[in-house]
């Protein structure tokens, strides 16, 4: 493994400006990490070309003491963002071959501090799903692996190829969206940090819709530290998005002192599982207690409505993107099926460009709208969001931060949930309550499971208070200790 790919996202970026290495060789490193790890799939669209002029134009920058917070810093971008001259097809076949014309806000704002893009990377379709099982060109391989057993594993979903890209050493950072866990999820499948922030902190301008209510862009990376400065750059209001909340952005980096003394951390009796494996049991009464050491005070909450979270996560979602995806008919952009009658080229067109999943989310969400089941589904799943919402305000009069586990497994085998859909659904369990209520969540890898792979614990935070999280989260991984690297990339599990 290049000692330049080892490097997290802060360290990199002190040591150009120390000139230890060039913005070109740091690039260098990663496309030759790309180019070795192709067998993972986890980018969708390779531009090294591109990675490589960013990176000639970062040296002169740095050269000139210009450099932004991100210069020369190479980035893997989750193929739902658009990208200007560039593939942005959420990995679907309705949108084969896209290459908007404009840019999204957030990847604006990286370019703009000099970051480095390395490719698109992988992902679910649409954002549906919770493996990278259901993208059109072909589902992701996690860089982990269990001991003894080479079977392949899933990365998490949706952002999958994020992960697997951070993971696997061939981008320094990476891009993803959180509708329903989808940046935690897979940064506990893949040993890393994963931070949703609040909903309205992130532009969602130029990202292609799931869940308008729910999506929220957010990063992956290796250190806490390098999620504050991710989000530092990548927060901001946006007048092209309403649902952009103008408020400041601090400096998280300046806040990341480890210090948790006196700090009240919310434990949800509702999280406890009656099948939770022990392992992760058994991480989380240790991620208690690494608290309670430190002098932070341990407060048993209660979340009532908790159990009513996913199936009112896949009312809502299921209907947004039914409203969302209306728009892919094969007549004003993306794949078209020809045919004569109007109506039948619409069907084809989408029967042809959605997979199963997605198709499936669209039927669940045109049902739960339609005349008739309105009320009963989708009017009732909403009071119980707002439900949901009300137990963390609640909750959060008592306490700062909530501890849970980030999800109830470990990464498992592909293929293994593909026939259950109910069972993939279950992998958000725990990270959906949040995403319902628009908190901000943040994934920590806290340890390893009996076979070898890692398991993140979760930290939840009170609307737009990310700076406390992102501290509580830097004692955590300080508490943790956590080292350990996929064993394909010469590190190990032990």
């Amino acid at each position: 493994m290049s000692a330049l790919t080892a490097l997290t996202l802060t360290s990199a970026r002190a040591a150009l400006d120390k000139r230890e290495f060039s913005a070109r060789e740091l690039t260098d490193a990663h496309i030759e990490a790309a180019e070795a790890a192709r067998p993972l799939n986890a980018l969708v669209a390779e531009t090294f070309d591109l990675a490589r002029e960013r990176a000639d134009a970062a040296d002169k920058r740095l050269t000139a003491g210009e450099g932004g917070l991100l210069e020369g810093m190479p980035l893997a971008i989750k193929d739902l963002y658009c990208t200007k001259g560039v593939h942005s097809a959420a990995c679907s076949h309705i949108l084969d071959g896209f290459k908007p014309t404009y840019e999204s806000t957030v990847t604006a704002n990286l370019w703009r501090e000099g970051a480095v893009m390395m490719g698109k990377a992988n992902m679910d379709e649409f954002a549906m799903g919770s493996a990278n099982v259901t993208s059109y060109y072909g589902n992701v391989i996690n860089p982990w692996q269990r001991q003894g057993d080479n079977k392949p594993l899933v990365p998490g979903g949706s952002s999958g190829g994020s992960a697997a890209a951070v993971a696997a050493r061939i981008a320094l950072a990476a891009t993803g969206t959180d509708t329903g866990g989808s940046i935690r999820q897979p940064a506990a499948f893949c040993g890393l940090v994963g931070l949703k922030p609040t909903y309205g902190r992130c532009s969602r301008w130029g990202i292609i819709a799931f869940a308008s209510s729910l999506d929220q862009a957010g990063p992956l990376t290796r250190s806490v530290e390098d999620a504050a400065l991710m989000l530092q750059v990548m927060a901001g209001h946006d007048a092209k998005d309403s649902t952009s909340v103008n408020t400041p952005v601090p400096d998280y980096r300046a806040e990341l002192n480890g210090d948790v003394q006196g700090l009240r951390v919310g434990v949800p009796a509702e999280y406890r599982l009656d099948d939770m494996p022990e392992e992760i049991e058994a991480l989380w009464r240790r991620g208690i207690d690494w608290y309670k050491d430190a002098g932070a005070e341990i407060v048993d909450i209660s979340l009532p409505h908790t159990k009513y979270s996913l199936p009112t996560y896949y009312i809502v979602a299921p209907a947004e993107c039914s409203s969302n995806l209306a728009r892919y008919d094969g007549v004003r952009y993306g794949l078209r099926e020809a045919d004569d009658d109007l109506t039948h080229m619409y069907e084809r067109s989408r029967a042809k460009g959605f997979g199963p999943e997605v198709q499936r989310r669209i039927m669940i969400g045109t049902y739960v709208l339609s005349a008739g089941y309105y009320d009963a589904y989708y009017l009732k799943a909403q009071k119980l969001r707002t439900l949901i919402a009300r137990d963390f305000s609640q909750a959060f009069e008592k306490v700062d931060v909530v501890l849970t586990p980030t999800a109830p497994s470990a990464a498992f085998a592909i293929g293994e949930k593909m026939d259950d859909p109910i069972a993939m659904y279950l992998n958000d369990v725990f990270t959906v309550p949040a995403s319902m209520a628009g908190l901000p969540g943040i994934s920590v890898p806290a340890g390893l499971s009996s076979e070898g792979l890692p398991l993140g614990l979760q930290l939840l935070g009170q609307p737009f208070d990310e700076a406390r999280l992102l501290n509580a989260a830097r004692f955590m991984e300080i508490a943790a200790e956590f080292t350990a690297t996929p064993s394909g990339l010469g590190g190990g599990t032990s």
